[in-house]
């Protein structure tokens, strides 16, 4: 999406993700992003805001607002980006252990034994 809009070809990238009914966006948060990169995310996000589906997994806690800004660099961005992804949202928060954690811990107690 980056290299889209710096040939300025983001509306048509755009127009092509419609046609899809969801988007999925795993992770978001793990890796930390330039805020131009955020930037064509909102983008995303504003575009597909009640035109289509956006499933977004993070294991950042959705409670806690100030982690998200790390996301979108900007308060005003965040607060706007927020806005569009709980509107007419369904929020699961999982609090149980990592499924790949575990299977890590367990993968090194078989290899010392």
């Amino acid at each position: 999406m980056l290299a889209a809009k710096r040939d300025l070809k983001l509306p048509k990238l755009l127009k092509k993700l419609n046609r899809y009914k969801a988007i999925i966006i795993d992770d978001i948060g793990y890796v930390h992003q330039e805020k131009e990169e955020m930037e064509v995310l909102f983008t995303l996000l504003a575009e597909r805001y009640e035109r289509g589906s956006v499933m977004i997994t993070s294991n950042l806690p959705f409670s806690q607002f100030s982690q998200w800004e790390k996301i979108f660099k900007d308060p005003v961005m965040t607060a706007a980006a927020i806005d569009r992804i709980v509107h007419h949202s369904v929020i699961l928060e999982l609090n149980i252990p990592s499924y790949r954690m575990t299977t890590a811990k367990n993968r090194k107690i078989q290899e010392r034994r």
